[in-house]
């Protein structure tokens, strides 16, 4: 065979190759797509791996309410300011009896270990905020560095345009309305997924990086659903978020976003928003965990 006929023959490869990867990549979109169209509910979906190519969006550039997945944007501001000087880890914050009976409807692991208050370190309050979903921690935090406009006012910085941050847990959760206005959309959590943990800008410090993401990876909710139906130890760095339902059985948000590592080291992107759902809260679970799944099947036979 001549060197021109060989290298056709390896051009002719990899065009096949390339051709049966975007056929597999829209057979994972066909699944996902069969699986929402009988759904009562606007469900914003983001897949991305590790090679640009393997993306999917259906719904990705819809604004949906973030409920307790803006605690990640929380922590990103937080550790930002701390690499700036701002804060350290290690600095004690006081917190009063009063302050934690004003949060006792919220959930917070912070409220119950210290009922009468106390002084509490940064990286507690941190911690518990990330991987609880603390209700007091993330105020405490958004009251330390100004306010939720900051926390946007950096994401917009960043280079994420699709999100806006207008109320703490405490004020979103006295108007069911007010969570619509604490909104992103799917495409944009997973680009800021991918900015932080990627981190070539060195947007954060290896100190702070290293604390972020071993957190995420501890994530904790009882609501949690990318696990449900992967491997028993797969390690996710993950956020939830969680409205309940309103009367009239409308659950506004059941989102789920992180990163899933696979057995081989490579990982993948997945931003799943359920909103304005007529679903029960295990259909709605469910979705999220389907949908794990079937980019877990996918990615794993590349």
């Amino acid at each position: 065979m001549t060197k021109k006929a060989t290298l056709l023959t390896v051009l002719l490869a990899l065009l096949a190759f390339e051709s049966s990867k975007a056929q597999s990549i829209d057979f994972l979109r066909q699944r996902i797509d069969s699986l929402l169209e009988d759904k009562s509910a606007m469900v914003g979906v983001a897949v991305r791996g590790t090679n640009s190519q393997d993306t999917i969006s259906i719904n990705g550039d819809t604004r949906l309410p973030m409920q307790s997945i803006f605690k990640y944007h929380l922590a990103l501001a937080v550790l930002h300011q701390i690499d700036q000087g701002e804060f350290s880890l290690e600095q004690v914050i006081s917190l009063d009896k009063e302050l934690m009976d004003s949060y006792k409807h919220l959930w917070s692991l912070l409220r119950k270990r210290y009922p009468e208050g106390g002084d509490v370190s940064l990286r507690e309050i941190l911690t518990l905020t990330v991987a609880n979903s603390d209700n007091v921690g993330c105020d405490v935090l958004y009251k330390l560095i100004g306010g939720p406009a900051v926390v946007e006012n950096y994401m917009h910085q960043m280079g994420i345009a699709d999100i806006a941050i207008k109320y703490n847990e405490l004020t979103m959760q006295t108007v069911w309305e007010y969570q619509y206005e604490n909104w992103t959309t799917a495409k944009a959590t997973n680009t800021t997924l991918m900015t932080f943990f990627e981190n070539s800008h060195q947007q954060l410090t290896k100190k702070s990086y290293d604390f972020l993401w071993g957190t995420m990876k501890q994530s904790w909710h009882p609501k949690v659903s990318m696990k449900s139906f992967l491997p028993e130890n797969t390690i996710i760095a993950h956020k939830t978020g969680h409205s309940g339902k309103n009367d009239k059985g409308i659950t506004a948000a059941q989102n789920d976003i992180g990163i899933i590592f696979l057995p081989d080291g490579t990982y993948f992107y997945l931003s799943v928003l359920v909103s304005d759902s007529k679903e029960e809260a295990n259909v709605n679970k469910k979705i999220i965990a389907d949908i794990t799944k079937l980019c877990w099947d996918y990615f794993s036979k590349e």
